[in-house]
């Protein structure tokens, strides 16, 4: 679904790509009809911020929103576990879901990195990928709290994910 893959981008660090794809990510918005209204207000918001600031502007906020501040982390297991050994069996049964799935992660890549599950979860069907999203609904959930409290504009992106888990545990 191409909702997860618009959110993997928007979540992961701002590149000039990104920037010069901005027009073509608004028409997909507008257009898809698997995106709710109130999905597709809460990204032109956001992507108006973003339109506000140059490439270094964005990347500075980012760095500051996702790598200076633990409560932020983008690594979901983080949350969980912090740096605890506990941490490395969820990461390994991750890559394991992943390959038996088709998915192969860059050596580099952390499996827990959202914008990783978002790609991954693009190439599911909708009712599985809010599943899979509704597995880490809490974790979302606590990361969109402590966005929100920052009044980090990422926490309109990162509500969208917990919704659409949400409606997974509720059905």
């Amino acid at each position: 679904m191409r909702i997860y893959a618009i959110l993997a981008r928007l979540l992961d660090y701002p590149n000039e790509e990104l920037m010069e794809n901005i027009p073509a990510l608004i028409d997909v918005i507008k257009e898809d009809p698997d995106i709710t209204e109130q999905e597709r207000n809460s990204l032109m918001e956001f992507i108006s911020w973003m339109q506000l600031h140059d490439l270094i502007g964005l990347q500075s906020d980012y760095v500051q929103t996702f790598d200076m501040t633990p409560e932020h982390d983008l690594h979901l297991t983080h949350h969980l576990f912090g740096d605890d050994q506990g941490r490395g069996p969820a990461l390994i049964d991750l890559s394991e879901h992943y390959k038996a799935n088709g998915l192969e992660v860059a050596s580099k890549e952390i499996p827990d990195y959202l914008p990783l599950i978002l790609e991954y979860v693009s190439t599911l069907d909708d009712m599985q990928a809010r599943i899979f999203l509704g597995d880490a609904a809490k974790v979302i959930k606590v990361l969109a709290e402590n966005l929100e409290k920052a009044d980090s504009p990422y926490a309109r992106v990162v509500r969208i994910i917990e919704n659409r888990g949400h409606i997974a545990q509720a059905a």
